[in-house]
């Protein structure tokens, strides 16, 4: 019977016999019971191999992420004054609040022939923007007087009828209307205009200031005074029913309130000199009048007697207690709707 000392000594051989296994082999299971063995689960953390480890997926995802931003970025950015944006059109509004110009497809115009009693102004306005048109010296132009002159009308027909005559160059010179509350963004629209290939008249309708209003300084210094000054390719054109861009009691209240008179009274009516052209509407005659009525009338055929055309005429201004252009197409539109005929809209 075999001792106790060699039953330990038969344990160690074979304890050593399992140790001396070759590598790769499976190990010999100490009990004769059957194991069965799971796959391990790779941990998240653990590398994997190139191409679609852990380590790259956090750069592609960022990449991705970026992406994502930049373009919602874009499509939130304005879009910029573009030639390609800018030769869709010859006209836009600006926007200041976008920073954007918005194309206008069809102006609101009147055609250069129907522009009565303005003959002197219409000349010199044209042979101004003429020039500015073909890249010589011209000057900003400021229109003032009598409401319902044809002030605006004017710089309408006058931007259509130079355009139209350019030749090769016609659409190169466009009209951007900037409205008066928007006078403080007009730096913005400088910067965006300046190294356009294009010409610019950026037009600002019944242009005037209060008394607590400092936004004509930014006008000021994009006129004259200004570092970048106005650029090249750009004029202004400016209507207002104030000879100085404000009312005539404003400059009396500064007269009489402050401490140097002259100085003050220097500071508001300097921006109006900074106008090189200035272009006076004066209330129009009896004639005048009854000679833009038959100038309406012929062009859109309205076949009414003179006699009768005159009469109603001078009878609708009498109620609207003015006689202007206005008034005539007033009641030119009257007299068209009472007789059933379409006034055919401008084309442009």
């Amino acid at each position: 019977m075999p001792s106790a000392g060699g039953k330990r000594r038969g344990q160690n051989n074979g304890l050593r016999g399992l140790k001396g296994t070759a590598k790769g082999a499976a190990p010999i299971p100490l009990s004769s019971r059957p194991e069965t063995s799971m796959p391990k689960r790779k941990s998240p953390s653990q590398p994997r191999g190139k191409g679609g480890g852990s380590k790259s997926r956090p750069a592609a995802m960022d990449g991705a992420v970026l992406s994502r931003i930049a373009g919602a970025l874009e499509r939130l950015a304005p879009p910029s004054a573009g030639s390609a944006a800018l030769s869709s059109a010859d006209a836009f509004i600006w926007q200041a609040e976008g920073t954007r110009l918005v194309p206008v497809t069809r102006v609101n115009r009147v055609d250069m022939a129907l522009l009565k009693g303005i003959d002197r102004v219409r000349d010199t306005l044209m042979e101004n923007t003429e020039r500015f048109a073909r890249g010589l010296p011209a000057n900003n132009a400021l229109l003032w007087g009598a409401r319902g002159m044809g002030k605006s009308s004017l710089v309408k027909a006058a931007h259509a009828a130079v355009n139209a005559g350019l030749g090769k160059g016609k659409g190169t010179l466009k009209l951007i209307e900037i409205h008066r509350e928007d006078i403080e963004s007009l730096p913005v629209l400088m910067t965006q205009l300046r190294e356009a290939p294009y010409r610019f008249i950026v037009f600002c309708d019944d242009l005037s200031f209060d008394g607590d209003d400092t936004s004509y300084k930014s006008l000021k210094a994009v006129l004259e005074g200004g570092i970048e000054g106005r650029p090249e390719n750009v004029i202004l054109y400016a209507t207002s029913n104030r000879r100085h861009l404000m009312s005539r009691d404003m400059i009396e209240n500064e007269r009489s309130t402050a401490i140097n008179p002259s100085e003050a009274v220097e500071e508001k009516v300097s921006l109006s000199d900074r106008f090189g052209l200035w272009l006076g509407f004066h209330r129009c005659s009896q004639d005048e009048y009854l000679g833009m009525v038959d100038g309406y009338a012929k062009h859109f055929k309205l076949h009414i007697d003179s006699e009768t055309l005159h009469k109603q005429a001078l009878e609708w201004a009498t109620t609207r207690g003015a006689r202007s252009g206005r008034v005539a197409w007033q009641y030119i539109q009257d007299a068209a709707g009472k007789a059933g005929i379409r006034l055919a809209p401008n084309k442009g």
